[in-house]
């Protein structure tokens, strides 16, 4: 029997069924990713197998004596208790004792009352004689690994630390079903490969939800695909599951052509004014009304994305300069001694542990905090965007419309006059829905809406902190085009791994106490540059660092920037060696040669082309080897 049994389930929040008459098996071992469109379902699927969500029909059969743990994408309202507690609550009887003995033991604290101590002899026999001492073990590591404190309550943390409460509860017990609903959000990169590397060892099924396509490569070994309220099962790899539904939607266009024309060819015979209540003609009459009923049953594939930032009037060359800056908060150094310097068009990621001070970094750079010590120096007509700053900015009492223009009908991008329903379509944004108050959006469509206010803002710096979170794969392809295509400086905060690899050039790590380290290109290029240095993970980790795990074993395809940049590498080169050779021409003039300043300042430029040529060249073969 498979562990589970989904047949002829069917969900309907509005007119169209959400999921329609859909079935699906799983088999014990299978890790199973579901994909699909923002709205179209795959929360409500996780919610209806670990039954938080009933069907309107159809039948959700588990194998008998199966145990399930679901970890939701939103917390649930009213989570509550210290940390170790909850977490241990995910073992039932187990965790009610392991949770007892742990409150008793932080009661007593050095005390000797007798009825405590008794009670906890008889906790301590009981783990003893069902081995829950070894789970106890289990529930300390999980909350270390996800940076928790065990006596901290859940009340008092914010929203991405109680996320990681659950996940660290669901993860307990090593459940015959492990049911994760985007486990990667408010993770930090760290915490993303150790996950990982649970998950690839973890001995029951998995079924999950995510927008990481790293985590989905390294993990899935069968994507289901909701589309349209149906489900496709994919027994293959990411790359190969989206070069297959390219050539199915392909074959379903010729299909839906062919019948549109067929369609047509009988309605224009219909309006001929044959007589169609002779028998011979009867049969074709009743195909036709099949036929219109069909085409009122088709659904259409949601639209894709648009995205257009409006951009203003260009910076200087010089946009950000930092130099010898440090800062602190009490008790914790976040940087010293820091400096860079960010020219237009430069791509900046910016990634570090949770809590290791990224915002703060962005905010020195942007000079909204002021510096312990060395000096900011910011280029000339910054019109900055900021993304986290509009994540509070959305009025949940208003509608969606309303956020974007506050009553105005029309909004101007990039000179063009539009009306902001239309503006809205762009990002997925039909007329009814545009007109719904906010509060009622989903976390992928507040993403999108903070998204449409921000691009809405004429902007020559977009800083962009977590923008990824709850966006699908297709509209994450379209906002690393739209950020690549961007002519202005982007600053980006981001967990992302397959995010940062596309869109930046250059990567800041934050790696603690105040270390600050700056590498080119992306998240794996980070990691090849760093390879021998130890990762700033927490001392209590007994596994190899999780920055090693991550590193790539083989051959991966180019990213979409190192495209760009073989691309560009013999202009670049021809530009060199060019200069090189009108150098060293002009050291016959007179005027150079007879000025030891000029000759000093040819030499020192010489020998910058020679590093820069060599660099480039090495740079070009290990690309090109790749490719």
């Amino acid at each position: 029997m498979a562990l589970l049994s989904i047949s002829d389930l069917c969900v309907a929040f509005d007119e169209l069924p959400l999921l329609d008459h859909v079935g699906m098996n799983v088999k014990r071992g299978e890790r199973i990713c579901i994909v699909g469109r923002n709205g179209t379902g795959k929360s409500t699927l996780l919610r209806c197998i670990a039954g938080e969500c009933s069907p309107d029909s159809g039948e959700v059969a588990r194998e008998r004596g199966a145990v399930f743990s679901y970890l939701p994408q939103e917390v649930p309202q009213g989570l509550s208790g210290v940390v170790f507690d909850v977490v241990a609550g995910g073992l039932k009887e187990t965790g009610d004792l392991l949770a007892e003995y742990h409150a008793i033991s932080s009661s007593m604290a050095g005390a000797h009352d007798a009825a405590l101590m008794k009670r906890m002899d008889e906790i301590q026999h009981q783990l003893e004689i069902s081995g829950g001492w070894r789970m106890h073990s289990e529930v300390d590591r999980l909350i270390s690994h996800m940076g928790l404190a065990p006596d901290a309550r859940c009340e008092e943390l914010s929203a991405g630390m109680k996320r990681r409460v659950l996940m660290a509860r669901a993860l307990l017990g090593k459940p015959d079903l492990l049911l994760l609903d985007e486990p990667t959000n408010h993770l930090d990169i760290d915490s993303i490969n150790w996950i990982e590397e649970y998950l690839l060892n973890f001995a029951g099924s998995l079924i999950f939800v995510t927008h990481d396509r790293m985590f989905l490569r390294r993990l899935a070994t069968r994507i289901v695909e909701i589309d349209r309220g149906i489900l496709k099962s994919w027994a293959c790899n990411y790359e190969t599951f989206l070069e297959r539904r390219q050539q199915d939607l392909l074959a379903e266009e010729k299909q839906r052509a062919r019948f549109e024309k067929k369609l047509a060819e009988e309605e224009a015979w219909l309006r001929k004014g044959v007589r169609a209540r002779r028998t011979r003609n009867e049969g074709r009459v009743r195909a036709l009304m099949r036929m219109r009923e069909q085409k009122q049953a088709l659904r259409s594939r949601i639209g894709s994305i648009r995205l257009e930032a409006q951009e203003a009037q260009r910076t200087g060359k010089l946009v950000i300069e930092i130099e010898d800056s440090s800062f602190s908060y009490p008790g914790k150094a976040i940087v010293k001694d820091f400096s860079t310097t960010i020219v237009r068009g430069d791509k900046i990621g910016i990634i570090g542990p949770n809590g290791s001070g990224k915002t703060t970094l962005l905010r020195m750079l942007l000079g909204e905090l002021k510096l312990e010590q060395g000096f900011l120096r910011q280029g000339e007509n910054l019109q900055i965007a900021y993304f986290d700053q509009l994540r509070g900015a959305l009025a949940e009492d208003k509608s969606v419309q309303d956020n974007i223009c506050d009553g105005n009908p029309f909004l101007t991008i990039n000179g063009k006059k539009k009306h902001v329903v239309g503006y809205l379509q762009d990002f997925l944004f039909p007329p009814e829905r545009a007109r719904s108050p906010v509060s009622v959006l989903s976390g992928g469509e507040r993403n999108r809406l903070m998204l449409a206010k921000l691009f809405t803002l004429p902007s020559n710096v977009l800083v962009l902190d977590e923008p990824t979170n709850d966006l699908d794969a297709e509209t994450l392809d379209l906002l690393e085009e739209m950020l690549m295509e961007y002519n202005g400086t982007v600053l980006l905060v981001s967990h992302d791994r397959e995010f940062l690899n596309n869109v930046v050039t250059s990567t800041i790590v934050l790696e603690g106490e105040g270390r600050v380290g700056e590498y080119v290109g992306g998240y794996d290029d980070m990691l090849r540059q760093r390879k021998a240095q130890p990762a700033p993970v927490s001392a209590s980790r007994d596994e190899k660092p999780a920055r090693e795990r991550a590193a790539p074993s083989g051959p991966r395809k180019l990213t979409f920037n190192e495209k760009r940049e073989i691309e560009g590498l013999p202009a670049r080169i021809e530009s060199l060696e060019k200069e090189k050779i009108e150098l060293v021409n002009s050291m016959s003039d007179a005027k150079v040669y007879g000025s030891a300043e000029s000759v000093a300042a040819v030499m020192q430029r010489l020998g910058q082309i020679g590093a820069e040529l060599a660099h480039a060249y090495d740079r070009w073969a290990e690309l090109e080897e790749r490719r």
